[in-house]
């Protein structure tokens, strides 16, 4: 099974980045894993509803139709890690080859990439940057694929 994730932009922030980068090092000894980073199109006097919309065309525009699409939203399912590793199993066992996980920007996803999806997931009821979120999934990731393999990282 390979992961691809789909962000919006560069991560500004060094630290954020910096520790994307650790875990998406640290989660590719398990599976393959790609990291696309979009430019945002559009202008900024454009109203929220627009930016979101253009958004959605953006990350579906880079999601493989035979992907199954995992939406980071608010309102999806909470998991916890040992859960996240049994879905992973699951998906295998399906014969899922490729799951695409989509973050928005800073207003959060259009309806469109929630119609898409496959399933959506909140990884916690707290609110999170967009760029922190890209952060704590790839730990999620990479914790939920350590308990796969029978690592003690997640103790």
């Amino acid at each position: 099974m390979k992961f691809v994730l789909i962000f919006l932009g560069k991560t500004r922030e060094k630290y954020l980045d910096q520790g994307i980068r650790d875990y998406a090092q640290r989660l590719s000894r398990y599976v393959p894993i790609e990291i696309k980073v979009l430019k945002t199109k559009h202008a900024g006097n454009d109203v929220d509803q627009v930016i979101m919309s253009h958004e959605a065309e953006q990350l579906l525009s880079h999601t493989a139709k035979k992907s199954l699409a995992v939406a980071l939203d608010p309102g999806g399912r909470l998991y916890d890690s040992p859960g996240i590793a049994e879905l992973f199993t699951n998906w295998e066992n399906r014969g899922i080859q490729t799951v695409s996980f989509l973050i928005g920007g800073h207003l959060g996803l259009d309806k469109k990439v929630l119609d898409r999806a496959d399933t959506s997931w909140s990884l916690s009821r707290l609110t999170f940057t967009h760029e922190m979120t890209r952060l704590i999934l790839l730990e999620q990731l990479y914790r939920a694929c350590s308990i796969k393999a029978g690592h003690n990282y997640h103790k």
